[in-house]
């Protein structure tokens, strides 16, 4: 099982380079985190200028076909926010609270987080977790 960070949800829903990398893993059972998914109908829509019925039932389908949404936990909720305090930079590491649940998310699961966020495999990897590297727009792996 991997954990999803909203870049990887929005590059497979828009079809960018990314996507069949991204089709791999939804074919087996992954996680998203429920703040991550607001994080892809938020740039799906202000962004993109989708639908949000639309982008909505884009996620209803990905989460028939395997892909669960994870509820934020007081666990994940607290370890979030430690790990943001402890690990953001505005210039050197600036992850968001949103991407900090995507990390917690993965350290307590214990599972990789698909990601092409330079900031954010830095902090999963100063903290032990693990990271499914995905190349961003330009093919370049965190």
């Amino acid at each position: 099982m991997t954990v999803l960070d909203a870049y990887a949800v929005v590059a497979y829903l828009r079809g960018e380079a990314v996507a069949d990398e991204v089709a791999t893993i939804l074919r087996s059972p992954s996680l998203l985190p429920a703040v991550n998914a607001a994080e892809v109908i938020d740039q799906l829509v202000r962004v993109f200028g989708r639908d949000p019925d639309d982008v909505h039932a884009d996620l209803a389908v990905l989460s028939y076909v395997g892909m669960q949404l994870a509820w934020l936990s007081p666990e994940v909720g607290t370890l979030a926010g430690r790990l943001r305090a402890r690990h953001y930079h505005r210039q050197r590491m600036a992850v968001s609270l949103a991407d900090c649940v995507a990390a917690a998310t993965a350290l307590t699961e214990q599972r990789p987080l698909a990601t092409s966020d330079p900031a954010l495999a830095a902090l999963l990897r100063a903290e032990g977790g693990k990271i499914h590297g995905l190349p961003d727009s330009t093919g370049r792996l965190p």
